[in-house]
């Protein structure tokens, strides 16, 4: 299985998984795609810097050719999936109630109770 083949089924996957598995349908939202292009930002210039600098290098075979500031555009499907799966989950998650505990600076509790314990 080439990059590309691969890149194109995980987008298939994070798609399948928003609307159906999980029905968040983030990607029938308007916030969902007014803040991707910061991620998208953020994304190029992470692979720019890996790719550009020979840090990650791909086989010229697996992949397209076509390449979006020295990364290839499979990168790009492959953040795609990525970030459109974690959305889905954190949202059904939240849906159902994980997560709300503990809460922000309960981190202390922790503290006194080694601070307590402690010889």
């Amino acid at each position: 299985m080439t990059y590309t083949t691969a890149a194109f089924l995980g987008v298939l996957a994070a798609l399948a998984l928003d609307l159906w598995v999980l029905r968040t349908r983030l990607v029938r939202r308007v916030v969902f795609w007014a803040t991707y292009p910061i991620i998208f930002g953020f994304q190029l210039i992470s692979n720019g810097i890996l790719t550009g600098r020979n840090i990650v290098r791909y086989d010229p075979d697996a992949i397209i050719g076509w390449r979006l500031v020295h990364a290839p555009v499979e990168d790009l499907l492959f953040g795609f999936a990525l970030v459109l799966s974690t959305l889905s989950l954190w949202v059904t998650l939240g849906r159902r109630g994980i997560q709300r505990h503990p809460a922000a600076g309960e981190g202390r509790s922790l503290w006194k109770w080694i601070r307590r314990n402690d010889g």
